[in-house]
């Protein structure tokens, strides 16, 4: 039998709804396509139904007021660790991804070199249990052995990078590689054409596969620096290269639901919207914004883990509605799961079924949330409180422009308590006035640490 341990974080205390909307009375039959988009380094703060003065998002503002808007979803502080979790349903160091993969190259050792295991049960290996097509579009970043491709993960094609995209030649790496499945394409490919290529591979998958349920992953190398936009986005925002950017992959997601209603499929396709960690603050105006939260990529703090995420499937869940309801992509492959009613893996999960929360608006079982960065567990959140273990982490020293990165610096945290339905940002540090919530939450992380380090399952190695 498999297990799902409750994932983290959501308490009814926390939990609201604002319902402005009414499901419709028939739903489509027959189970859903699903259409994962995600993002790289978009900041919670980077889109206009978010709150951002600088960018401009139509097509997603549209999306948010035609579904449900997340004000508590989080990802992981990197690209590998967010991408394991939403594949696999499980915190990063579970599978053996707590830190970025990568192609050899600059601060990279031997011990370094590693990927997702093939004995991982990934969300397309377990869609295709219940008859779906699978394809993945974009930057993948879970190893680039042949092992550990996607197309030896459950994807049936792939078009796009095997890692990230400022792993260049210019900075020590070997070239960057622009993949069709397993062949090589182009090394080095035109940055500037990345969102438009993956669209349009994007598109021509929807309407080759519009007669049979699909799954397709779309996973955007951009607003990662270097940011490049096509000559129709460039300029077009008035607001500097990062919002043309963000502007181009919101011109995507209107092409992509517009396809959905031109091919008919539009009321039985569910469409997520999401980023894979905070803004990459250090690169200033190529940077995004946290908005309300501390820091960004890289830590734990509310800024670095928290990202924006809109749900959109017509007649199923209500238009209109923004959940207050903490979440995360360990989620997504035991809600799609249950929604396709495909197999769970045997394996042990982290993620818990949120149907009925995207459905009926009803609250998943309370559970803590883990902050996981490099395999430690920074902080942990119950309720209204977070609890910062003594960890180190980075903030922004000195701040670049216009592609050139900044500096950092590092300092230790002491045992900080947060409440953050009082203080989103934590500015103010309360352990003193509440030993007994500290007392608790320590032993609790104790407690989920040494479980982790117990059960956490090896990543792939090319020795193997």
């Amino acid at each position: 039998m498999h297990r799902i341990l409750p994932l983290i974080f959501c308490l009814a205390a926390l939990t609201s709804c604002d319902n402005a909307g009414k499901p419709a009375q028939k739903p489509p039959e027959g189970p859903p396509n699903i259409i994962l988009i995600l993002t790289d380094d978009l900041g919670y703060g980077d889109l206009s139904c978010y709150g951002s003065p600088r960018v401009r998002t139509a097509h997603l503002d549209l999306m948010a007021s035609e579904g449900m808007k997340m004000t508590s979803f989080y990802a992981f502080p990197s690209c590998s660790p967010s991408r394991a979790a939403l594949l696999t349903g499980c915190y990063p160091p579970r599978v053996g991804i707590p830190d970025v993969v990568g192609p050899p190259g600059p601060h990279w050792t031997a011990d370094k070199q590693y990927g997702l295991h093939p004995n991982e049960t990934t969300l397309p290996e377990v869609l295709k249990t219940a008859g779906y097509a699978t394809a993945m579009v974009g930057k993948w970043h879970l190893g680039h052995f042949p092992e550990t491709m996607p197309t030896r993960q459950g994807f049936d094609q792939f078009f796009g990078l095997p890692y990230s995209n400022d792993m260049l030649p210019e900075q020590g790496y070997p070239d960057l590689i622009l993949l069709r499945n397993t062949d090589t394409l182009e090394r080095n490919p035109d940055q500037h054409l990345l969102t438009e290529r993956y669209t349009e591979e994007a598109l021509a998958f929807m309407r080759a596969k519009r007669d049979s349920p699909f799954f397709l992953y779309v996973a955007h190398s951009m607003p990662h620096v270097p940011i490049f936009a096509s000559e129709a986005f460039d300029g077009r925002s008035g607001q500097g290269l990062y919002a043309d950017v963000v502007g181009e992959i919101d011109g995507s997601v209107g092409r992509i639901l517009a396809e959905l209603k031109a091919l008919g499929v539009d009321d039985n396709t569910l469409v997520i919207f999401t980023s894979d960690n905070g803004p990459w603050l250090t690169y200033g105006n190529h940077a995004g914004s946290a908005g309300p939260f501390r820091e960004g990529k890289g830590t734990t703090w509310e800024g670095g883990m928290r990202v924006p995420m809109i749900v959109r499937w017509p007649g199923r869940i209500p238009a209109a509605v923004v959940s207050h309801t903490p979440a995360s992509l360990t989620d997504l492959l035991p809600t799609l799961a249950a929604i396709t009613k495909a197999e769970l893996p045997e394996k042990k999960l982290d993620g818990r079924d949120l149907t009925a929360h995207f459905t009926h608006l009803m609250a998943p079982a309370a559970a803590p949330m883990c902050y996981y960065r490099s395999g430690n567990l920074d902080a942990v959140r119950v309720g209204k409180w977070k609890l910062h273990r003594s960890h180190n982490f980075r903030f922004v020293k000195e701040v670049g422009d216009d592609g050139v990165r900044g500096k950092y610096d590092y300092v230790d945290t002491g045992v900080e308590l947060y409440d953050l339905q009082g203080d989103p940002g934590e500015i103010y540090n309360v352990a003193d006035k509440f030993p007994e919530k500290v007392a608790e939450l320590e032993a609790l992380g104790a407690r989920l640490q040494a479980e982790m380090d117990a059960e956490k399952r090896p990543a792939f190695r090319p020795t193997e």
